[in-house]
């Protein structure tokens, strides 16, 4: 099991990894990282089977790592305060242990974490939408300003969103590109994820825009799009969504 820590005081990260390798002496602790910036940067390369997240960084609430990338992986929150529970929930959260951590709470909350492994593909917002019983508020329509102009494009008129240097923006299928003012992981969360899929780090894409898909290396899939994109060589699904990519074409 490979674990990531996360949290800004040295000795508490150093108490938990002691605290982990005794309950479990298999476990391996990838990194032990202190804030927000050095967390986003490094799950940016890296990944790990369960992350270990103080709430409290020395940059701010951790929770707005969940902001800046798309983060699949389980995680257990550690704090000294309570009220963040019903939020840690809502982002991939399986326990949430409140400090000081006793070893019998981190030992149930591994063993925890090894009976629903398996369920961690879980979408989160469309499971809280489920419990309160109504369907997910997925957008349905983007105002765009160019100049003095402002325009609606209703997303059934959106092809795909990329990322362009440090932009992102969206093309229609009538082949215009437009700047927007959201990251791919926050569009990812606002628009309905039977239509649109994240291939990888740089497109986010409606399923009607296929209209070509070729077997690639290790498994990969290699897509052509309608209208074709500027540089076609980035619509490969990366390695690790190549799997989910086949569960959504299939429905």
């Amino acid at each position: 099991m490979n674990i990531l820590i996360i949290e800004d005081e040295s000795l508490a990260a150093d108490k938990l990894e002691m605290m982990l390798k005794e309950v479990d002496p298999s476990v391996n602790i990838l990194a032990k990282l202190g804030s927000i910036k050095e967390s986003v940067k490094w799950l940016f390369q890296h990944s790990a089977d369960l992350i270990f997240l103080d709430i409290q960084l020395s940059d701010g609430i951790s929770f707005s790592i969940f902001d800046q990338i798309a983060i699949n992986t389980p995680v257990i929150f550690t704090t000294a305060y309570d009220q963040f529970a019903i939020k840690a929930f809502q982002v991939n959260s399986i326990s949430y242990l409140l400090k000081p951590v006793r070893k019998s709470e981190l030992a149930e909350s591994l063993k925890k974490y090894q009976s629903l492994k398996s369920a961690f593909s879980i979408d989160f917002d469309m499971l809280l939408a489920n419990i309160r019983g109504k369907e997910p508020d997925f957008k349905k329509r983007f105002l765009i300003q160019t100049g003095e102009k402002i325009r609606k494009i209703e997303v059934s008129e959106i092809a795909y969103f990329y990322v362009l240097e440090k932009g992102v923006f969206l093309r229609t299928f009538q082949g215009n590109s437009y700047a927007v003012d959201y990251t791919l992981d926050k569009l990812e969360t606002m628009l309905n994820p039977s239509a649109f899929f994240r291939i990888n780090r740089k497109y986010f894409l409606n399923m009607d825009s296929i209209t070509n898909m070729v077997a690639y290396s290790r498994g990969r899939v290699k897509l052509d799009l309608k209208p074709k994109p500027d540089d076609d060589s980035d619509t490969v699904v990366s390695i690790d969504r190549s799997a989910d990519f086949k569960k959504w074409l299939n429905g």
